[in-house]
């Protein structure tokens, strides 16, 4: 029978949902395609993947989707990897560079410019790494990832972009799901919420493999990052999709 492909996130932040699916049993009928957000955003639309872990962002522009699974990558609070870095303080700037990795934290930028901060930078499409070095006087820059954990260690100003949009809406928010453009059986569904569930029972192994002293990533597994797309999430996620459609 052909393995169903999961476009999966290679990130820091997936680890937890991403150990259940290393077992021989799941990859007997799974094969895992890891990218960065807006790569695996662009195999789901495109085909190469039939689900993917993918910038919420990306919903807008689908025809039709279907969310296949209880868990995605969500925040209550501040999230730490999805953050705004600059010399000066937010209204003080001119430019901001635009990770290319992520659809959702850039749109989620935008609205921030708008609704929270009122300000109007000029805005620059990263394309590559190269954009990292350019956080200077006036021009900031939105990273996200693993790349953001490290920034906050010598970035002057840091805006977290999750708390931020908790301040706003009084909501959390939702920053990838795990989507496919056609229905998945309930039993395979029920079976893909518990691959992703099983790395819950195992935080302290995962944060200990990772060899990674730039951040505490218990903390981020257990505090920063929530997992579990409950309904204050969809409420959040729901918020979300009407600024985007305005």
């Amino acid at each position: 029978m052909k393995k169903i492909k999961i476009g999966a996130v290679s990130y820091l932040n997936t680890k937890p949902l991403m150990y259940g699916m290393q077992s021989e049993e799941f990859l007997k009928d799974h094969e895992l395609i890891p990218d960065y957000p807006a790569k695996v955003a662009e195999m789901l639309k495109n085909g190469t993947v039939d689900v993917g872990l993918v910038p919420v962002a990306l919903l807008t522009e689908l025809p039709g989707y279907y969310i296949v699974s209880d868990y995605g990558i969500a925040a209550d609070e501040d999230v730490a990897s999805v953050c705004l870095f600059s010399e000066v303080p937010v209204d003080k700037l001119k430019t901001v560079y635009l990770d290319y990795q992520s659809r959702t934290s850039v749109a989620l930028f935008k609205v921030l410019t708008k609704e929270l901060w009122g300000i109007e930078p000029v805005l620059i499409d990263a394309k590559d790494e190269s954009y990292l070095t350019k956080i200077h006087g006036t021009t900031g820059a939105v990273i996200i990832g693993d790349r953001a954990l490290e920034a906050r260690r010598t970035s002057t100003y840091v805006y977290d972009l999750a708390g931020e949009w908790r301040s706003m809406t009084g909501l959390p928010f939702v920053f990838a799901a795990w989507v496919s453009l056609k229905p998945m059986s309930e039993e395979w569904i029920k079976q893909f919420n518990a691959a992703n569930a099983e790395g819950f029972k195992h935080i302290d192994e995962i944060a200990e493999q990772q060899k990674y002293p730039i951040y505490d990533l218990k903390k981020y597994y257990t505090v920063n990052i929530n997992y579990l797309i409950d309904d204050e999430k969809k409420k959040g996620l729901k918020k979300f999709l009407e600024f985007l459609s305005v």
